[in-house]
């Protein structure tokens, strides 16, 4: 079981023996992600959000149980978002989410998705890099697209 800290501090990887250390500010964006309402929490909800096409990223908890981890990879197919597996527990993420403890939770905005999925990669990149990447490159994409959009309806 893990130990969080004070702010700023770091908190020990449940799921990888020990050896990465996750910094807080890492998991305190579900908790900006949750204030903006850019985070589903819970099965239902990421369901749904992925159903609508919402979801960026997926992730899940690293004591989720197995129903959770199914339905996470279900709802990543029907949305087409990636879906991770996170070092931090469901206490965690319910924790920064205010929200229980849930095992699956989805970030609705590829910005903070990305920024999530850079600073895993920065305590473990060996496991998290390729998630980073693409999210930054569908963040970008994104940005891009709603930038043109911007310029057309301005013309």
């Amino acid at each position: 079981m893990t130990a969080a800290k004070d702010a700023g501090s770091t908190i020990d990887d449940p799921g990888g023996g020990g050896a990465s250390r996750i910094q807080d500010s890492t998991l305190q964006l579900l908790g900006i992600a949750k204030k903006a309402g850019l985070l589903a929490i819970g099965g239902d909800s990421v369901s749904a959000a992925a159903r609508a096409g919402k979801t960026r990223l997926i992730i899940t908890a690293g004591d989720a149980s197995e129903g959770a981890l199914r339905r996470a990879r279900s709802a990543a197919g029907a949305g087409g978002a990636p879906h991770i597996p996170v070092p931090y527990t469901m206490f965690e993420l319910g924790r920064v989410s205010g929200r229980g403890s849930p095992g699956i939770v989805a970030f609705l905005d590829a910005g903070l998705a990305a920024a999530f999925t850079r600073g895993l990669a920065k305590a473990e990149p060996e496991r998290y890099s390729g998630a980073a990447e693409q999210l930054e490159a569908n963040a970008r994409a994104l940005d891009e697209k709603k930038k043109r959009t911007q310029r057309r309806t301005e013309q």
